[in-house]
């Protein structure tokens, strides 16, 4: 079990207070997105049966969505886990993930040439090479210290 916060930068007490204003003429849809910006994938989650009955009580609705619980049943098979083919070469790079041909120019994540089953290690490998990429980015635009 999962459990997310759709709204992890509005504290519980705000979603009660926005959650208890009259709703008037707007579909609870409508509402939820005016009141507390939700909208899309957030939106739908909220539409689920447990989720529709608990909307009758704002503490309970404001509870949920701090608290959402996603139930996982099973994984996805390996084959289904290996990051889309394609890239930038690792020997098109340097140390700092800069392009050789164009100075300036750094990858990092996806834009990599990873061909290998990733499976739920990609994201680690993305903010990874992401944070070297980065790190190299301010090293390449700092000026060279005077000797």
């Amino acid at each position: 079990m999962l459990w997310l916060d759709l709204l992890p930068d509005r504290p519980l007490s705000a979603l009660v207070t926005a959650l208890s204003r009259p709703r008037g003429k707007h579909t609870r849809s409508n509402f939820l997105r005016r009141q507390l910006g939700l909208s899309g994938v957030k939106a739908a989650l909220l539409r689920e049966p447990a989720v529709v009955a608990a909307a009758a009580d704002p503490r309970r609705l404001a509870e949920l969505i701090k608290r959402y619980p996603l139930r996982l049943l099973a994984t996805r098979p390996m084959d289904e886990a290996i990051s889309t083919a394609g890239g930038v070469a690792f020997d098109a790079l340097d140390d700092d993930l800069m392009l050789k041909d164009i100075p300036g120019v750094f990858c990092a994540g996806e834009m990599l040439d990873w061909e290998a089953p990733t499976g739920g290690y990609l994201l680690t490998a993305c903010i990874a090479t992401g944070r070297l990429a980065g790190a190299g980015a301010v090293r390449w635009l700092k000026p060279a210290a005077p000797h």
